[in-house]
């Protein structure tokens, strides 16, 4: 017999691992995979940060837990699992979403930071998948990776924002959703990615200020910025049996900018 939409997106007996998860869009996918019924384990590198983030999550009845770690360092990683694993049992679900940017021309980019952001936003979302993998999906031959790249990695940006690091490193992890979903899928991993627009936090508070938050609303068709909630739905999709026969796949979430001509 069909399972019901609601069993389709129950994540009952699930674990989910989040990096970047205490604030922001991490700690909003950590709520999602949580409520609806995943075991979390969200990760970062401020203890105090995650300690909140935890406690807001179990607020919300979510079973939750958190590791401090560096997920552009390997032995930060190999951590960040170790833990997870001896913690929760396994990793069902892998949200890649810890990231970095830098805004400088590119003409005097530093090189350090241009290092920094393709050492967390590429290498890091390769070495994390590649370790759960080994130690968890492939042997299960099941599994769930959503790596959270952006619209900046679909073209280029108005001349004022100067991130062509953070662009670059974006339009990667598109490419790397693709090329994993292909060699995963025998072992019955699927692969997917979350573009993001524009949502108000700490990452993009600079560039808000920048630009201009009533600027970005004006330009988008649904007029409107991304809030607490705008990516739950996605992310559940990917994370649950709702979504088992979707890989290799990315979708913006943005208010319809990036199906604008130039956008």
């Amino acid at each position: 017999m069909a399972r019901t939409i609601q069993q389709l997106f129950n994540l009952e007996g699930k674990t989910a691992l989040i990096t970047g998860g205490s604030r922001g869009l991490g700690l909003q996918m950590a709520e999602s995979l949580g409520e609806a019924g995943a075991k979390v384990m969200i990760t970062a590198r401020k203890s105090a940060e995650l300690e909140e983030g935890v406690a807001h999550l179990k607020s919300r009845g979510i079973d939750a837990h958190w590791v401090a770690g560096d997920c552009a360092d390997p032995a930060g990683i190999a951590h960040v699992v170790d833990t997870t694993l001896a913690q929760l049992g396994s990793v069902d679900i892998l949200v890649n979403n810890a990231g970095a940017a830098w805004g400088a021309p590119a003409e005097d980019h530093p090189l350090e930071a241009w290092d920094k952001v393709m050492n967390l936003n590429v290498r890091g979302y390769f070495l994390l998948s590649q370790l759960v993998a080994k130690k968890c999906m492939i042997a299960r031959q099941s599994g769930r990776i959503i790596n959270i790249a952006s619209i900046a990695g679909l073209g280029g940006n108005p001349v004022d924002m100067k991130t062509i690091a953070y662009n670059t490193s974006k339009g990667a992890v598109i490419n790397f959703t693709r090329a994993l979903a292909g060699e995963w899928g025998q072992y019955g991993i699927t692969v997917n990615a979350i573009c993001p627009g524009f949502f108000p936090s700490k990452m993009t508070k600079g560039t808000l200020e920048a630009m201009g938050e009533d600027r970005l609303k004006a330009s988008a068709p649904l007029k409107r910025l991304g809030d607490d909630e705008d990516l739950k739905g996605l992310c559940l999709l990917y994370a649950s049996d709702a979504g088992k026969h979707i890989s290799g796949q990315w979708l913006a979430v943005d208010g319809g900018v990036s199906a604008l001509v130039g956008g």
